[in-house]
């Protein structure tokens, strides 16, 4: 099964996202908007992972859960992955206290549970909301939404979320663990 685990925003915070981009949606041509009820920060993508290598990998989520503090966090402009000017991936940033280390210990869990392919690259914290087949520049885009940042909000579950690939990628959330209580002030 392949499987990620993800922070999934409230939906406050969420409608607050979908009326910034929605006069831009359907504008760019070649870029897909994936349904909202998609939107996730993923942080950590395990791949494909045994069905036998599931049990430790939910207790390992668990105790990763357990050890950190709910974030404070907040979406804050947008950008593009490899680059603005030759965009796949259309996101909304993320800022907010100790989500790296979050997203390093979910990923440490996935390693040590037997994951097959816990990603290694840098964490990025952020919200992916449009893809493209071919390079795009997404400049003007950006640009237009330049000075966003959405209201604050604590994540306070993780979720092991299966992904289930072809025409309509489909998820399904397969656990959930709290974080632990935020630390005063």
């Amino acid at each position: 099964m392949r499987l990620f685990a993800a922070l999934v925003p409230p939906d406050e915070v969420l409608d607050e996202l979908e009326r910034a981009i929605a006069p831009h949606v359907g504008q760019v041509p070649g870029l897909r908007w994936p349904e909202r009820a998609t939107w996730h920060v993923t942080l950590a993508f395990f791949g494909e992972v045994p069905e036998r290598a599931l049990p430790d990998l939910r207790a390992r989520l668990a105790r990763a859960a357990a050890r950190h503090p709910v974030p404070a966090l907040a979406f804050t402009g947008f950008g593009a992955f490899s680059s603005v000017r030759r965009a796949r991936v259309f996101w909304a940033g993320l800022s907010g206290d100790s989500i790296v280390r979050l997203a390093d210990s979910v990923r440490a869990a996935g390693r040590r549970a037997g994951a097959g392919h816990t990603d290694e690259k840098r964490f990025h914290a952020h919200l992916t909301l449009a893809r493209a087949k071919t390079e795009t520049d997404l400049r003007p885009l950006v640009e237009s939404l330049a000075g966003f940042t959405g209201s604050a909000w604590r994540a306070e579950t993780i979720r092991l979320v299966e992904s289930e690939p072809g025409p309509r990628v489909r998820y399904a959330s397969l656990d959930e663990w709290a974080l632990a209580p935020a630390v005063p002030g």
